[in-house]
């Protein structure tokens, strides 16, 4: 499993880093796109869908990302889409995990299966949008939800349920603690403060997406960077949640030793929209 899981890692390396700095920003969005309309194939099948219902569900994806670029949602999108999208995620997802399985279930198959492509497609879009602004934007995007998460881990099993008993969502994912939600949220700091201090040494004029929240006070930064944390937790329960309705471990088997696309990209889900979000209001 471990081999596998390190060669697919490289494999994966080899093709997204030459495609990240490119001279062009097409080589990225293509290799990209083709892992978002994966991922809504995969969408597709957890959500129940015939074989033939997953694959349209990928072209409706598909077709939604070209129609953003065609409008030129890649270089600039309206304001109100990522506040809709912002909202999406904060009420969606904060009703999904307090009720659990069984309110995911409540919702009509069709309802969840095309709010799913639409997400899918805006974060997409985001993801886009912020590879335009800049390698270092995007990467700091990135690395804030790889922060939140390997912290969260490290906090988790040294600390797990030492402080506070009670299980963070233990119907959903009972391995994880709010000891490890909070180290993420601590790690997340860290690597932003390191990340302005090196923006400000090298006086990048590609800005972070922390040294953006910086310019505004530390009053934006914080609560920011705190709310962009917990929306990265959000984004992993929600997928586990809908595994678990759906009976499966993985979303696929796309990705030898790391299961499918929805598993890498969970939390990146809700916090490229709320980053775009966010600069888009300061």
């Amino acid at each position: 499993m471990l081999k596998q899981r390190v060669i697919t890692a490289l494999v994966l390396l080899a093709l997204l880093l030459p495609a990240l700095f490119a001279a062009h920003p097409w080589p990225f969005m293509v290799l990209t796109l083709v892992l978002i309309t994966a991922g809504a194939w995969e969408w597709g099948r957890l959500n129940g869908l015939p074989n033939a219902g997953a694959w349209s569900g990928a072209l409706l994806c598909l077709l939604a990302c070209a129609a953003a670029v065609q409008m030129g949602w890649v270089q600039r999108t309206p304001p109100w889409v990522w506040l809709m999208a912002g909202a999406w995620w904060v009420l969606l997802g904060s009703w999904m995990v307090q009720r659990g399985v069984a309110g995911w279930a409540m919702w009509p198959r069709s309802v969840r299966w095309l709010g799913g492509i639409a997400l899918l497609a805006l974060a997409w879009v985001a993801m886009a949008q912020a590879h335009q602004r800049g390698v270092n934007f995007l990467l700091s995007v990135l690395v804030l939800v790889w922060a939140a998460d390997v912290f969260a881990y490290f906090f988790g099993k040294a600390l797990g349920g030492r402080w506070i008993k009670t299980k963070l969502a233990a119907t959903i994912s009972p391995g994880k603690s709010w000891e490890g939600a909070l180290g993420g949220m601590f790690g997340v700091l860290c690597v932003a403060w390191v990340w302005v201090e090196v923006d400000r040494s090298w006086a990048l004029q590609d800005l972070s997406f922390y040294s953006m929240l910086w310019a505004k006070g530390w009053w934006v930064t914080l609560p920011a960077l705190l709310f962009m944390s917990a929306m990265s937790v959000v984004g992993d329960l929600v997928e586990s949640l809908v595994k678990r309705s759906a009976g499966m471990k993985d979303s696929s088997g796309l990705l030898p030793g790391h299961g499918g696309v929805l598993d890498r990209v969970d939390a990146l889900l809700p916090t490229l929209p709320l980053a775009m979000m966010l600069i888009s209001w300061i």
